[in-house]
């Protein structure tokens, strides 16, 4: 879990999808996203603009659905959304926490030269 403290801008390091770039222009491509962003360490993604109420993100078992993608000469630019679990505590008997399913759109650039990974601030 990733205390909202802990994300940088755009999440918590930058990161580069090598294997998806790659897989641009094949029929693999929506998996091969999905198969690296998987991958990446917690808190890589920008999952707290989804964190409705307030609670901590529990990213160790994400969702992902690649909703578009398109091609620029410098950059691929994708629309993604993540399921994830959101952990919200004292809403319970006791304060035990509870855990939320979560839904996040995310908009992200795959540079072209070096795989890098840009997300779009909104």
């Amino acid at each position: 879990m990733k205390n909202p403290g802990e994300m940088g801008l755009g999440g918590a390091s930058a990161f580069r999808l090598p294997d998806t770039l790659e897989a641009w222009d094949g029929g693999d491509f929506p998996a091969v996203l999905k198969r690296e962003l998987r991958a990446l360490p917690a808190g890589s993604l920008p999952l707290q603009r989804g964190a409705v109420q307030g609670g901590l993100v529990d990213d160790s078992d994400i969702a992902v659905t690649l909703l578009q993608a398109t091609e620029e000469p410098a950059v691929l630019r994708l629309r993604i959304g993540v399921f994830f679990t959101e952990v919200v505590g004292g809403c319970s008997c006791g304060d035990d926490p509870v855990a939320a399913n979560a839904y996040c759109e995310l908009g992200l650039e795959i540079d072209r030269h070096d795989a890098t990974v840009h997300f779009d601030r909104s």
